[in-house]
């Protein structure tokens, strides 16, 4: 949607041209406005880095000493004046996502999608602490994804 911007900054992960990872990222976070209800002017970053980068901001924010695939870092303010409003930042660990990807024998892109999804799902503070939130959370990604052509990643789980 024209009034949705995702910003992508490529850092020093094993990522695919920066042009095509950008879009599959721009792609996956639309559908889960769309898919969310969302129809505000929203405006969302990603940043596509390595483990090593991804793993600095999970010990510093998280206390988790580890790179981790995504993570996600709400905003938690209103708009710019006449601006859309900022929703936050999406990280994503290149090396832990290609190789999640492989073992679930996945594409690097579909995986990449499900993980933008779900980061911004959870910039929309959906969460999945308890049994039902999880269970309503994955519903939304399957239908988001579903959108995007890629199959649910939850199929198999009943």
């Amino acid at each position: 949607m024209d009034s949705w911007t995702v910003d992508v900054s490529l850092g020093e992960g094993e990522w695919p041209d920066g042009e095509e990872a950008a879009d599959w990222c721009s792609r996956a976070a639309c559908a889960a406005l769309a898919g969310a209800g969302r129809t505000e002017p929203a405006e969302i970053s990603v940043l596509l880095g390595s483990d090593a980068e991804i793993r600095e901001l999970n010990r510093r924010f998280r206390g988790l000493d580890r790179p981790t695939n995504v993570l996600s870092f709400p905003a938690g303010g209103g708009p710019w004046p006449g601006g859309p409003l900022p929703l936050g930042e999406i990280a994503l660990a290149g090396e832990t996502v290609r190789r999640e990807a492989a073992a679930q024998r996945k594409t690097l892109h579909d995986h990449t999608c499900h993980l933008v999804v779900h980061g911004t799902l959870h910039l929309l503070g959906f969460d999945h602490r308890t049994d039902e939130e999880a269970v309503r959370m994955e519903r939304l990604e399957a239908r988001c994804l579903e959108a995007l052509s890629i199959a649910d990643p939850y199929g198999d789980r009943g």
